[in-house]
């Protein structure tokens, strides 16, 4: 499967034959696209069987983003498996290696080469044909992989038993052809098993969503498939529910379990205006909401592409594997054709055992553990952080955070919980307190900073009622807000603001001090340029704040704490973590610049943040990371996204990556120094001096297993998910 293929018109893909289908209605809740999948229960057998072969040896092994087609393609190669070893078994039994290693004697009702050749030439064209059908497409695109290398390796071994049989000799190949292509299937059907477990992961995912939903229309309800939802539909929700697609409640109040999609533990209170996930539950009360995001753009449609997208991607290193494969095809070919004339021409041997050094040559030199060697290892990787609510958006961002000397964490949201809280109010003489907050909370309902909602849910405890008149609002980035409100011109922020406007501290200066002093946030409210009144705010430090910083250091990691907030305050948060390093007092178009500052330093830099006010920053990092967002922002801006709010995640990347890496570079090793080994023992330089030859069955058996242990390696990376919980 080749999902980057697009075509302006119906036909085949060129490069593996699979047909192309058009781009419609099947999007809705699919994330594929290019020559994505039809209705497969409806096609015939010829075309189930067309495409299931094409698809499986189009030799691309990162084309298993096709859940439902993973599933045929390991079905098929499966079953193609057992046939080639039921009928491969008495080829065995009846060759050379039957009767003269196994000393077997078995009487054959016809002669054996006749009776050899009826045996394998199903073997060949059935359970074979996979390899031939690609090589065909392979060859008409001018690409050489591992299907070219097999099918030459089967077709000489079956063509010259042939030819031999034809001619009258006792002697062939057709165990070698047979073996052959019983154990790379045997080897291709174990890596599928080891994605297997990615694939229904995803496919779990994408479970989440309801085949129907209740929606609101024309006055009446009514229950309607999932994919028939329109955008501005009414959808209506009652507990037990499952939320069918991404919106905005318009009506009544709940608590929705968002834990599948975000990992988010606790039920999340939803009223009119906050946005639903599609795949949550609705845990409690009954509401009515519009849908605002549907089919392949809600937020889990679009988890699942980036987690899609990501296994699908190649590592730098594998990009390198990749065109050293290629060359390995000229050189094994090469390499087959230069052994069978140094030993029949040159060395003057018998033709059978050139041709055996030949063909074992050829099939030993099958660069296949070298192009599995990196995409099963991030197939796994990316779905084990999929699993535990970590995704990573491609192959490359997946090495790159293993490399990662310093970090710059963003304070609110990251390392506090971003859920302010009113502590302190100080005043001058004849303004209160509450006329304070109305005057502030009229101004601030207008923003989205979380001081806002500090300020807002104060004035609910207090029953206070905001003033109605508010004008000219103005956000001014990360120094506050201006406003008029009641026919009074109020500016409201930090001590720098003021001091920028030219507006004296006077007699609240002392009380500004002392709120900094015990770690408050302040903002200050200057009624018509005088000072009125400050406001001290605490944002809770989150729990694990101070461990993630911790661990992060044992790693060698250099920590800095970036905020908007006054030194004072920002130090004193810095210090009670653990991190020395403070940048404060930066607005949010700043921040990439001190990014930036660490980068000339020379350090490979991460910035985590929240995906929304630090969009420039993350963009400037090596490695931009957002922290407890399932938004469109964060999946766009950032290379990693963190669902939870936990800081720990942090670390739980870097400890996977990690990981992810070192299996990478252990499969590239492994299958690297097996063809460097194994092209000259299959070549007979053992041969004249100790007499050891290897069989082009062994080799090809050797190949499969070379394969088999680079897919398992990659698959144990699941047991680092033990060190994933216990962070």
């Amino acid at each position: 499967m080749h999902p980057e293929v697009v075509s302006g018109k119906l036909g085949t893909c060129p490069k593996c034959g699979m047909k192309l289908v058009k781009k419609d209605d099947q999007e809705k809740h699919s994330a594929h696209s290019g020559h994505a999948m039809g209705d497969i229960s409806k096609m015939g057998f010829w075309g189930k069987f067309k495409m299931s072969m094409s698809m499986t040896m189009g030799m691309d092994h990162t084309g298993l983003a096709g859940r439902e087609m993973a599933r045929l393609m390991e079905i098929d190669i499966r079953n193609k498996f057992f046939f080639s070893l039921i009928l491969t078994i008495p080829i065995i039994l009846y060759s050379p290696l039957g009767t003269e290693f196994l000393r077997i004697d078995l009487a054959s009702p016809i002669p054996l080469p006749w009776l050899l050749f009826m045996l394998t030439t199903p073997v060949f064209f059935y359970s074979g044909w996979i390899f031939l059908y690609s090589t065909y497409f392979a060859l008409k695109n001018k690409i050489l992989n591992m299907a070219v290398l097999i099918a030459v390796g089967i077709t000489a071994a079956y063509g010259f038993s042939i030819l031999l049989t034809l001619m009258g000799s006792t002697d062939s190949y057709y165990e070698a052809a047979a073996m052959l292509i019983t154990f790379v299937l045997f080897g291709h059907w174990m890596e599928m098993r080891s994605r297997r477990g990615t694939t229904d992961a995803l496919q779990a995912l994408f479970n989440l969503v309801p085949p129907q939903a209740r929606i609101f229309k024309d006055g009446r309800e009514m229950m309607v498939s999932t994919s028939d939802i329109q955008l501005g539909d009414i959808i209506i929700l009652k507990p037990g529910d499952k939320v069918p697609v991404d919106g905005e409640v318009i009506e009544g109040e709940t608590a929705i379990d968002e834990s599948l999609v975000t990992g988010e533990s606790i039920p999340t209170a939803k009223r009119i205006g906050d946005q639903v996930i599609g795949g949550s539950i609705n845990t409690t009360g009954s509401v009515k909401f519009k849908a605002t995001k549907i089919g392949k753009d809600t937020a889990l449609a679009r988890i699942v592409t980036m987690v899609e997208e990501a296994q699908n991607s190649k590592a730098p290193g594998q990009r390198i594997a990749d065109r050293f494969a290629k060359y390995l095809v000229i050189v094994a070919v090469g390499s087959g054709l230069l052994v069978f004339i140094i030993w029949y021409f040159i060395v003057g041997s018998p033709l059978l055992l050139a041709l055996s050094f030949a063909i074992a040559t050829v099939v030993i030199a099958c660069p296949d553990a070298l192009g599995l060697a990196t995409p099963t290892a991030v197939a796994v990787g990316t779905g084990l952080g999929a699993k535990h609510n970590i995704l990573i958006k491609d192959a490359p961002t997946l090495e790159q955070v293993s490399k990662i000397q310093a970090i710059v964490l963003d304070k609110t949201g990251t390392l506090t919980e971003g859920k302010s809280k009113v502590t302190d109010i100080a005043t001058v003489d004849g303004f209160s307190a509450d006329e304070a907050l109305r005057l502030v909370g009229a101004a601030e309902a207008k923003s989205s900073h979380p001081l806002a909602g500090a300020v807002l849910d104060e004035l609910k405890k207090r029953d206070l009622i905001l003033p109605e008149s508010v004008d000219k609002f103005k956000n001014l980035s990360g120094l506050g807000v201006k406003a008029v409100v009641d026919g009074k011109q109020l500016l409201i922020g930090t001590v720098r603001l003021m001091k920028e406007q030219g507006i004296a501290l006077g007699i609240l200066e002392q009380k500004i001090n002392e709120f900094l002093e015990k770690g408050e946030t302040i903002m200050i409210l200057a009624v018509d340029g005088s000072i009125k009144a400050v406001i001290g705010v605490v944002d809770p430090i989150k729990p694990n704040a101070i461990k993630t910083v911790e661990s992060l250091k044992a790693l060698g990691i250099e920590i800095a704490m970036i905020t908007g907030d006054n030194k004072n305050t920002a130090e004193n948060v810095a210090s009670r973590i653990g991190i020395e390093r403070v940048f404060a007092e930066v607005i949010p178009a700043d921040k990439a610049s001190y990014v930036k500052k660490l980068q000339e330093e020379g350090k490979f830099t991460a910035m985590v943040g929240d995906g929304v006010n630090d969009a420039p920053a993350l963009a400037q990092s090596d490695v931009g990371i957002a922290i407890g967002a399932g938004t469109d922002v964060a999946i766009e801006t950032a290379k990693v996204v963190l669902m939870k709010s936990d800081p720990l995640d942090i670390l739980r990347a870097i400890t996977l990556s990690k990981a992810t890496v070192r299996k990478m570079k252990q499969n590239l090793f492994w299958a690297s120094i097996y063809n460097v080994l194994a092209i000259p023992i299959a070549g007979g330089i053992l041969y004249p001096s100790f007499g050891i030859m290897l069989r082009p069955e062994f080799a090809a058996l050797l190949m499969s297993v070379s394969s088999i242990i680079v897919a398992v390696n990659a698959v144990s990376l699941k047991r680092v998910e033990k060190d994933l919980v216990t962070v």
